[in-house]
């Protein structure tokens, strides 16, 4: 176990950091230039997609590391398809641009589950996916849908709509994640379920301060209104007690989540529980977001959590989350 653990934590230390998910801020390249720039750089598609998760989705390409060797390449692949959807609106300055794209990825979609995936190495390596693994279109068709649907950049009328967002997108990956390891438990479902939604909803915070440097607010209008707070409040990056009242409200909500997937764990089976080690980086936030008095513009948020690749280890070894 020694040696093991000090070989991951090798492997930790030689990646570089690299902006998180909701931080991404370059541009998607059209398909042929992703297939022309692969092809240069003598990458295979699965090296692309373990490449884009890593540069994209730090946090959850350690938490694939970490997952049997057997269900990497499966796992990268949909971590790289999760990627490229959340790099759509970012990448765009106009949203029928952005639809475009998105179309781009449903009619690949079809493709992939009509055995014809287009010459795109995410493509390529998801039919890989669903055809190994067996993965179900449901969950893919979801978060896409979902995705389209946030082009918009319209808030979250309350707690519940991000609820179902974080369900139908987060918890989704997770869905899919249980099948890659071979996992169809109904206790693991529920786990899975409440896990996504405690990221999506942390994930809302931890996206604040990028979006509201781009006049983008997106929290739950409800909990704005009971606290009396503005989206201009947000983007201005006021920092009183009101705003600090609004994070405080969906960092519990967050909690609350990952405190009822914990309570499951029990039920759930040991050969499922390194899906679930996305829930550390979650749990780590909110306890940082609760030692900034939950000012969502602290500093200390911005940073890296260095403690999180042996957190993410022990917890494997554990086998919990």
């Amino acid at each position: 176990v020694t040696i093991k653990m000090a070989a991951q934590m090798k492997l930790f230390r030689s990646c570089r950091q690299l902006p998180a998910l909701f931080t991404a801020q370059k541009l998607l390249p059209c398909a042929n230039c992703i297939r022309r720039s692969a092809s240069t750089a003598g990458q295979s598609h699965g090296q692309y997609c373990m490449e884009l998760v890593r540069k994209y989705d730090y946090e959850n390409y350690l938490c694939v590391l970490l997952l049997p060797s057997t269900a990497h390449q499966a796992a990268f692949a949909v971590r790289a398809f999760n990627v490229e959807l959340a790099l759509v609106r970012d990448s765009v300055s106009e949203k029928n641009i952005g639809k475009m794209r998105m179309q781009f990825w449903k009619d690949t979609l079809s493709d992939i589950y009509r055995e014809i995936p287009p010459q795109q190495p995410v493509a390529q390596e998801l039919a890989k996916a669903v055809n190994s693994c067996g993965l179900t279109r449901r969950w893919f068709s979801r978060i896409l849908d979902n995705r389209i649907e946030n082009l918009d950049d319209q808030p979250h009328r309350n707690l519940s709509a991000l609820e179902d967002y974080s369900e139908h997108t987060v918890s989704s990956v997770l869905y899919l994640t249980l099948e890659i390891l071979g996992i169809k438990d109904v206790h693991a479902d529920h786990a899975a379920s409440h896990v996504g939604k405690a990221i999506g909803i942390s994930t809302a915070l931890r996206a604040t301060p990028y979006l509201a440097g781009r006049r983008r607010v997106l929290l739950p209008m409800d909990v704005m209104i009971q606290c009396g707070v503005s989206q201009e409040d947000i983007v201005r990056g006021k920092q009183d007690q009101k705003v600090k009242d609004v994070m405080y409200e969906i960092a519990s909500l967050s909690h609350s989540h990952l405190e009822k997937a914990r309570s499951l764990k029990k039920d759930v089976p040991r050969k499922a529980m390194p899906a679930f080690l996305p829930a550390l980086s979650c749990d780590s936030y909110l306890k940082r977001i609760q030692k900034a008095d939950f000012n969502v513009f602290d500093s200390s948020l911005h940073q890296r959590d260095t403690l999180l690749p042996l957190h993410l280890l022990l917890q494997k070894l554990k086998r919990t989350f």
